[in-house]
């Protein structure tokens, strides 16, 4: 292999080196610009005051599973909307807890939606989500076209995993652009689930 060659091949192994690493975050504070109403909060976890929020967009499609859903027919519960990727560590670690807060809440008002970004098949998403014992369904993302339909600044597609809670009217009430534990999901979906 001569020189040249051999460093057009590191420079690509560079580049996709890079490329995975800041497709998986640990987590940050910017959601990309924007004015989205935010306060920045502790904990990684920002707020919208109730008269501030902005509605979610559509947000329909086909699930992991291949069934059809519409976050809309959530309109009057607390949707917690989780974006993961079953190649991303921190979704790994987070996932046990979001699929143990889901089955605590359920016939409680709160509905949980996976928002599945870029893996490449079905088959990684749906094995991820039957390892960590998920029951909610997962819209099929691959691409992060339903992540961009998000006023710029309200997601970081390169933050991932990433998760919002949309009010009973499905406005943007929190999000937390970074894995979260039991006690920060929670600290994020009590105040939203017990507003009048």
């Amino acid at each position: 292999m001569s020189t040249r060659s051999r460093a057009i091949l590191l420079s690509a192994v560079a580049a996709t080196a890079a490329l995975t690493l800041s497709a998986c975050g640990n987590g940050g504070m910017s959601g990309g610009g924007g004015n989205t109403n935010f306060v920045t909060g502790k904990n990684g976890i920002d707020t919208v005051p109730q008269g501030k929020r902005v509605a979610a967009p559509d947000l329909s499609g086909k699930t992991v599973d291949g069934k059809t859903l519409d976050v809309a027919d959530y309109k009057g519960k607390v949707v917690v909307i989780n974006v993961w990727g079953s190649w991303c560590p921190p979704c790994r670690a987070e996932a046990n807890y979001f699929a143990k807060v889901s089955k605590e809440y359920q016939g409680k008002g709160v509905q949980f939606v996976g928002l599945n970004t870029r893996d490449s098949s079905t088959t990684p998403a749906v094995a991820f989500e039957k390892g960590h014992g998920i029951t909610y369904p997962s819209l099929y993302d691959p691409t992060g076209k339903l992540m961009l339909r998000f006023k710029k600044g309200t997601l970081n597609p390169q933050l991932i995993p990433s998760t919002l809670i949309l009010d009973r009217d499905g406005k943007i009430a929190a999000r937390a652009l970074q894995a979260l534990s039991e006690e920060s999901l929670l600290k994020m979906l009590k105040p939203v689930l017990a507003e009048k």
